[in-house]
């Protein structure tokens, strides 16, 4: 069985308002200047039709938002969602059980929407352009199609593989956004609301230096303020100022530029072993024993756009940034 998960408007008004990071509401979001206004515009005149959300692609790094924007949107539109991912839903009978049980309105949200087996993906095609399923009973001679029809609902798909997602997939969907990493001054203000959440005392000095190591993710942001709170209450008085903060994230092996061990360990694979580049992702990944997808999905994204290696033709090469940061320049 595929894993799901339902939530009505009340038990997410609960977990996001009470004890969760994430904002129950558009206005309460922050950062994504331009994907918030377009959404906003897009709920705004689905609610005045009358009808659902036309269906919605996120894509971008992890950690940017999008599980958080599939949230909202069903909190807006006051319907439940329900929740998968691409890996989960193995064959297309799991996939129809899933949809004839949406209700009118109904938001489903599948991460990682890429991994999808293409059949599953080729059944959801006429599921998202008519609401309506083609089922095939029986085999050969006897084969029979049923075609079964859905309430409407809004499929929000999430992806940081986009090139992944194939054109047939991707052209269904109606509203399809980008997620940007976040500039340090959303993630200080994201800090800052957190903190207030989680009852936590810090400086703005502080908050400032937690969003520059934070790789522009607000998940991340949220991770290390945690570990900052655990060394303030632990070997401190509780309060977090920039002396704390400094020396919790040198602990966790942060870099004042966000860069953690494994990014540090890639760049100075590429120098050491590889004289800089190019080489190719699958032989880091050997050399540093990590998975491939981890380090296209978790790793890369961030160093490029510092701009410490870059992609050629011939491979992935480290720059003059990168070189500088690790001192050799």
């Amino acid at each position: 069985m595929p894993r799901l998960q339902l939530l009505d408007s009340k038990e997410q008004v609960e977990d996001l308002g009470q004890t969760g990071l994430r904002p129950a509401r558009l206005s309460d979001y922050i950062g994504q200047p331009g994907v918030k206004k377009r959404l906003g515009i897009a709920l705004k005149a689905a609610q005045k039709r009358g009808e659902p959300l036309e269906h919605l692609l996120l894509f971008g790094p992890p950690g940017l938002g999008k599980t958080t924007l599939a949230h909202i949107i069903s909190r807006e539109m006051g319907s439940n969602l329900v929740t998968s991912s691409g890996p989960a839903i193995e064959r297309s009978g799991d996939l129809m059980g899933i949809l004839t049980n949406l209700q009118e309105g109904d938001i489903m949200f599948i991460d990682e929407i890429h991994r999808l087996p293409r059949p599953v993906e080729e059944f959801l095609y006429s599921a998202m352009e008519d609401f309506q399923l083609d089922f095939v009973v029986d085999k050969g001679a006897f084969a029979k199609t049923i075609k079964v029809t859905l309430k409407p609902f809004t499929l929000v798909g999430a992806t940081t593989r986009a090139g992944l997602v194939s054109a047939p997939m991707r052209e269904r969907f109606g509203l399809v956004y980008h997620l940007d990493f976040y500039p340090p001054e959303d993630l200080t203000v994201i800090i800052q609301r957190s903190s207030r959440i989680l009852g936590i005392e810090i400086d703005a000095a502080s908050a400032r230096e937690i969003a520059e190591r934070a790789r522009g993710t607000p998940r991340i942001a949220n991770r290390l303020l945690k570990r900052v709170r655990d060394y303030a209450e632990v070997l401190g008085n509780g309060y977090i100022d920039q002396e704390i903060t400094q020396k919790s994230l040198h602990l966790e092996g942060i870099d004042p530029a966000g860069l953690d061990a494994i990014d540090l360990a890639l760049l100075r694979t590429m120098v050491q072993i590889y004289k800089g580049g190019p080489v190719g992702i699958d032989s880091l990944a050997a050399t540093l024993n990590e998975e491939v997808d981890t380090l296209q999905e978790v790793v890369e994204p961030y160093l490029l756009k510092r701009g410490f290696i870059i992609r050629t033709p011939s491979g992935r090469r480290i720059t003059e940034l990168g070189l500088a940061h690790l001192g050799l320049l």
